[in-house]
């Protein structure tokens, strides 16, 4: 979270086709609890905008820290993964067969 205030335009937002729903979903990754239906994909995309700004507004008022735009957040390239004592076996034999380093094998698989 941050206590600057970033545009709603910075944020991520994704429209889908909702089976379920026949219409389409328009949701925004820094809010995911927050989704907009509409029959027309570029109104859902309006739709969803709109409540998020609402939401960044409530948020506002209520001293709440804002959530960071993904566009704007640095990245260090580490993350931990935890998996079974199988699945690393598996992976170390694998990098070896392929004569890379592990990380380097499960950067290429990640990558698919």
């Amino acid at each position: 979270m941050v206590t600057r205030d970033p545009s709603t335009e910075h944020f991520t937002y994704r429209v889908t086709w909702s089976v379920e729903d026949g219409e389409h979903v328009a949701t925004c990754a820094e809010f995911p609890s927050l989704s907009w239906l509409d029959g027309d994909a570029i109104e859902a995309l309006r739709g969803i905008r709109r409540m998020v700004a609402d939401a960044i507004e409530d948020m506002r008022a209520n001293g709440e820290a804002i959530p960071l735009p993904l566009a704007e957040r640095d990245f260090s390239g580490k993350f931990v993964v935890r998996t079974t004592p199988d699945l690393h076996r598996r992976l170390t034999l694998e990098a070896a067969e392929a004569k890379v380093s592990l990380n380097r094998w499960v950067n290429a698989k990640l990558a698919m």
